[in-house]
């Protein structure tokens, strides 16, 4: 039935239905989101659990705190039990500037006092109030913390401890795992370095040192521990919840280590091949003193090296090249040749040859003296160091002998020292003028350790023996002892062919033809080799020229009869040869290996020597009269009272007269300088962090920043050295 038209306007006209309507609609909306949450909370509470996070945890880990407990770092010591490597902390000092940085009741958190800071900080920090005041005063200011470069950094605990007493507003620190290395240069390429770890990591297993070259390196897995962890339930001031408890996990400390080096000679040692270095400027120099019976390092070192106390000298310059660089090892190489033959029953030492040269494979071959010494034994070969004798002989031995012998001496082969970067070396032995050429060391490639290990079956009754610097590893709580045993890796050689090459070693020395005259030590009975290699050119192209550009090598035995120390010595391309070869090297061998020698005699009397004091910290005054004691010059950097730094180090050993710089709070001021020799001049760049221009050689006549000037009044500071 049709609905009349004034009806259907009367429905659409009620305004109380619809509103009826549309409220019931909206509660039905409101029930429904109601519901919603209240499922959803319930949700919530029952599971834990919201967008798949577990907020159970998270609203612990907002009081929860993780401390890391760090592990120390095993110490690397000596065969004395002197320590060379340890644990220690640095700090870095930093100045809050910003006002709204309060604490609790609005205590003031910031410097309030600069004149105090600046006063404070100028005595023991390498710089001047008005150095400290600038920076306390930036040009933002809106700057929140300032630092102090360098001077702020590496401060002691005692430095540290000092700033503190004077209660200072604003000034805070900053804690730094770091590595001591006491014995500042001290076998540096072989111990090697390690530095705070900067990479993220679990907590648990955190590292903050790691070794990052040589032992510290290779070792590192010994030597680092494992970090423990402390954690504890906080509220937001710091201050641990009531009714909780810290959960710890100790933190395992690495193993300490023992090496073969004897501090006595190795300190001695460094002495040496820094006056060499200092003095001749070679490109390369290395040292290696070892016990031939156990193959025990007892010294070694390189030239470039670095200071790991404060690394000056790194550079770029990572490789120990006792064990990474390969280089052909010239006429000491001719030892295992001549031991080669006699083993084999192909030597012939009454045989007579025409010296001077030699043509093989369309190869002429040259003795060091041109014109020979005409028609001589093959017994004379050895001492007069002879190439054209030495081809006869590796003729006489046959080249597949030869080879073999190589091998057997295990040369290409890495020995294994534990030393980082080890390269196996190389051979050229395809012509027959380069099998002719490898029986006087060129063609050939080897590294020191490989010849270390060689020699030491010439020393050794044939019996070859693995170069080791370690000698044993110790759990400092456990006291487990891990001890590394001498390892003889063959016996390419009889007993008595080793006799036979040490009783030519000595004719070297002590025949009037002789290469190695130089090398006699009086008391002593003394068998040497000397060497002079070619170095090849970079373009592999032939061979450098110029009465400089070779290797210069000596290699030492003693006693002669019975050797109970091998001497190893190379020296790559001196700049300055105001003495011959020999001499030079003489250097460094004749008196290491007489202090080695008297060591074992019981002769005491050279064990006497003089340790630099520690001063750092002290007063100038005491410092001055410490430093007198030891019959050293005291040379003042700077216009403060206490010492900030010092060169020597504590603990180095020190001669009489020697200058000692100390370096004082204050600006830092320009010694004068004249009358010093080049090391001491680069003593003082080191020390100062200055970059000083040295030209000349002998001793300093001139410098372009007077004395008592401000260092860093001067960007550039010259010297001038004269020869007396």
């Amino acid at each position: 039935m049709k609905v009349p038209r004034n009806k259907r306007l009367m429905g659409k006209r009620n305004p109380r239905r619809n509103r009826q309507r549309f409220g019931g609609f909206f509660l039905f909306i409101l029930v429904g989101v109601f519901l919603l949450f209240v499922f959803r909370f319930s949700y919530i509470v029952i599971s834990g659990h919201v967008n798949d996070e577990n907020l159970t945890k998270k609203a612990s880990a907002l009081y929860e705190s993780s401390t890391v407990l760090r592990a120390k770092r095993g110490t690397i010591y000596d065969a004395n039990g002197t320590a060379i490597a340890e644990d220690s902390t640095t700090y870095s000092v930093y100045a809050v500037l910003d006002k709204n940085y309060t604490g609790i009741n609005h205590k003031k958190l910031y410097v309030t006092d600069k004149a105090k800071v600046a006063k404070v900080l100028s005595q023991y920090l390498p710089l001047d109030r008005a150095a400290i005041l600038k920076r306390l005063n930036p040009a933002n200011d809106k700057t929140f913390q300032v630092e102090f470069s360098s001077a702020g950094k590496g401060l002691s605990l005692t430095i540290k401890q000092a700033i503190e007493k004077a209660n200072l507003n604003g000034i805070y620190f900053t804690e730094t795992p770091a590595r001591l290395y006491p014995n500042g240069i001290f076998a540096s390429h072989q111990i090697g370095l390690a530095q705070a770890n900067t990479k993220a990591t679990k907590v648990a297993n955190a590292q903050n040192l790691v070794g990052i070259m040589g032992l510290e390196k290779t070792l590192n897995s010994t030597l680092a521990g494992t970090n423990g962890v402390k954690e504890v339930k906080e509220d937001s001031y710091g201050y641990q919840l009531p009714n909780t408890k810290a959960k710890k996990k100790a933190a395992k400390n690495g193993k300490n280590v023992y090496l073969t080096l004897d501090s006595r000679l190795q300190t001695y040692l460094e002495t040496l091949m820094t006056n060499v270095q200092t003095k001749y400027q070679p490109e390369q120099l290395n040292a290696v003193l070892m016990n031939p019976k156990t193959g025990q390092i007892l010294a070694a070192s390189q030239r470039p090296t670095f200071n790991p106390e404060t690394g000056s000298g790194l550079g770029s310059f990572w490789r120990d090249t006792l064990v990474g660089d390969s280089y052909e090892p010239g006429s000491v190489m001719k030892t295992f040749t001549l031991a080669a033959a006699i083993d084999k029953g192909k030597y012939q030492p009454n045989t007579n040859y025409q010296s001077g040269q030699i043509t093989i494979g369309g190869t002429t071959i040259h003795d060091w003296n041109q014109t020979g010494w005409g028609s001589i034994p093959l017994s004379k070969a050895f001492p007069l160091s002879s190439n054209v004798g030495f081809v006869h002989i590796e003729q006489a031995l046959g080249k597949d002998n030869w080879l073999n012998y190589i091998k057997k001496f295990q040369f290409l082969s890495k020995t294994n020292s534990l030393l980082s970067g080890e390269v196996n070396g190389s051979i050229q032995y395809e012509h027959t003028s380069d099998q002719a050429v490898t029986s006087f060391g060129q063609g050939i490639n080897v590294t020191v350790m490989q010849m270390m290990q060689g020699f030491s079956a010439i020393a050794n009754d044939g019996k070859e023996m693995q170069p080791q610097i370690v000698s044993k590893v110790v759990d400092p709580v456990t006291g487990k002892t891990t001890k590394y045993k001498p390892h003889q890796v063959a016996t390419p050689i009889s007993k008595s062919t080793a006799s036979q090459v040490l009783s030519a070693m000595e004719d070297v020395t002590y025949k009037d033809y002789g290469t190695g005259t130089a090398y006699q030590i009086p008391g002593y009975k003394i068998a040497t080799k000397t060497g002079t290699a070619q170095i090849s050119n970079a373009n592999g192209a032939g061979y450098m020229t110029g009465d400089n550009n070779y290797i210069f090598s000596v290699v030492g035995m003693a006693p002669a009869s019975d050797p109970k120390y091998v001497l190893y010595i190379t020296m790559k391309q001196p700049q300055d040869m105001s003495q011959s070869a020999t001499e030079i090297l003489s250097e460094i061998f004749n008196p290491l290996m007489k202090r080695a020698l008297d060591y074992d005699a019981g002769d005491t009397t050279t064990e006497s020597k003089t340790m630099m004091p520690n001063i750092t910290g002290k007063s100038v005054s005491a410092a001055t009269a410490a430093l007198k004691k030891e019959n050293l010059q005291t040379v003042q950097i700077g216009t403060g009272d206490t010492v900030v730094q010092q060169m020597p180090l504590a603990n180095e050993v020190i001669l009489d007269d020697q200058r000692a710089l100390i370096l004082t709070n204050g600006a830092m001021t320009m010694p004068d300088v004249t009358g010093w020799s080049k090391s001491d001049v680069l003593k003082l760049a080191e020390l100062t962090g200055k970059q000083i221009t040295i030209k000349g050689t002998g001793y300093v006549t001139k410098q372009s920043l007077s004395a008592k000037s401000l260092l860093n009044s001067a960007k550039t500071i010259t010297v001038t050295l004269s020869k007396p």
